[in-house]
């Protein structure tokens, strides 16, 4: 007699993603009318000039494309990996092998950036996914330490590069400083738009064919050249006249000397790990109640609670009774902390996870401009991107030791790792806190209004 054996199947509800797109769409066309009684104008409002209009459309449709481009790798890594045969203990050694490679370029990166320009940077990063695409095209099996290499290179320039560079730009071109707060949390929610158009765009592209797998290579080529080409036909930007000597004596006075930027700096630390530590991690721990789960969906629940996220950003930050941005942080980090300890006390409903994963990406779609606009007011423009690949290194460094611990040698369980994460929240925290006693003028910025 056959025993017929029912696999339970979780679904996420359909109307979630309605919710969220609905939440985002009031959020961003009513809130400009809303801020009209405490703005006199909004990056929406025809008052604005339209040199900022058409700087800050050109430069969110490159960092769109950007977007794309990382994205499809993101989504595609482990699928290639499974397709090639790979096991477990491959899928670890490309981690640690990114992470790495992210450890020491991550700050060398950043400098270099400032040094040579922030835009010759970003096209170094259309080269290196240019260069993995063709590697994936000609070889049958490609090398997982060259991919993983050039691919964690190419992220870790877009953490900071692009931004750095609009940054750049919008002072040069002489626009309100005020603005780039707009600049900054429609990046976090294009970005996140983008990661979810990539998904979509890679399971079109390779369908329920394993055989197809080398047509996203073909694809981010393409993508590639296009943003290239974007790039080189985008603004000039002026050679630096700043030595390497010069660079390092400034670099050494501005952000070693300022206890306020290693406050800032660690805070982006601490949030670096914690995300690194979720993505490594979530799929694990919600297949681990047993049933069947479909991760594309989830995920893309997580990027849109992102991008709701980012739009809260103006709403709490703008006006005159807006608060305070540490303020803002402190609680958003230790809410952070709270959702990441319930998760490491190993409650295994998938429900309570997704929801938790979930607001978890809501705050940090608030943290990331946040973060972006504290950069602006104590970072000059021409030590950011050092100071932000100066952040990634020691995240990257507590993310390999949790790899190599926790999955190769498997001596620190996920709970733990999770706990480690929220503690790191915590000390973010307080960092947002101390930064707030310590700055006399908090409001006081290297550059002028």
């Amino acid at each position: 007699m056959g025993v017929v054996i029912d696999n339970s199947v979780w679904e996420l509800n359909p109307s979630i993603f309605i919710f969220i797109f609905v939440c985002c769409f009031f959020s961003i066309f009513l809130y400009p009318h809303a801020s009209n009684l405490n703005r006199t104008s909004t990056i929406f409002d025809h008052g604005l000039f339209s040199s900022f209009l058409r700087f800050q459309r050109n430069f969110l449709f490159v960092y769109s494309l950007a977007s794309v481009v990382e994205g499809l790798w993101s989504v595609l890594g482990e699928f290639e990996l499974a397709s090639y045969g790979f096991g477990r203990e491959k899928m670890i050694m490309s981690l640690c092998y990114g992470y790495t490679t992210a450890l020491f370029a991550a700050p060398f990166l950043g400098m270099l950036s400032d040094l040579i320009g922030h835009k010759k940077v970003c096209l170094i990063f259309c080269i290196l996914h240019f260069f993995v695409g063709v590697w994936k095209k000609i070889t049958q099996q490609p090398s997982i330490f060259m991919t993983s290499i050039c691919l964690s290179m190419a992220n870790t320039i877009f953490s900071f590069s692009f931004e750095a560079w609009m940054v750049t730009q919008h002072e040069k071109q002489g626009h309100r400083l005020d603005s780039l707060n707009d600049t900054y949390w429609l990046m976090t929610f294009f970005e996140s738009a983008c990661f979810i158009a990539s998904q979509m765009f890679a399971n079109w592209l390779v369908g329920n064919n394993m055989e197809k797998n080398f047509a996203p290579s073909s694809a981010v080529m393409f993508l590639a050249i296009i943003c290239f080409i974007f790039l080189t036909r985008g603004w000039t930007e002026a050679p630096t006249t700043t030595s390497f000597k010069e660079y390092s004596l400034s670099f050494y006075a501005c952000i070693f000397g300022d206890k306020r930027i290693w406050l800032l700096t660690w805070a982006q630390t601490c949030l670096h790990f914690s995300i690194g530590i979720f993505w490594i991690l979530w799929a694990p721990t919600v297949v681990a109640d047993g049933r069947e789960v479909q991760l594309g969906l989830i995920f893309t629940c997580f990027l849109g609670s992102r991008m709701l996220g980012s739009t809260v950003f103006p709403c709490l930050t703008s006006g005159p009774s807006s608060l305070r941005i540490e303020d803002c942080l402190v609680f958003a980090y230790i809410i952070l902390a709270l959702l990441l300890s319930i998760v490491a006390y190993d409650y295994q409903e998938i429900g309570v996870l997704v929801t938790l994963f979930s607001l978890f990406h809501a705050c940090v779609g608030f943290i990331l401009p946040s973060l972006a606009r504290l950069r602006t007011m104590y970072v000059p423009n021409e030590l950011r991107g050092g100071m932000m690949g100066l952040s990634l290194a020691p995240a990257n460094a507590a993310i390999l030791l949790s790899v190599v611990q926790g999955g190769y040698y498997q001596t620190v369980g996920n709970a733990a790792l999770m706990a480690f994460g929220a503690f790191g929240l915590l000390l973010a925290a307080g960092c947002m806190h101390a930064l707030k006693q310590c700055g006399k003028q908090p409001y006081n910025n290297w550059h002028k209004q």
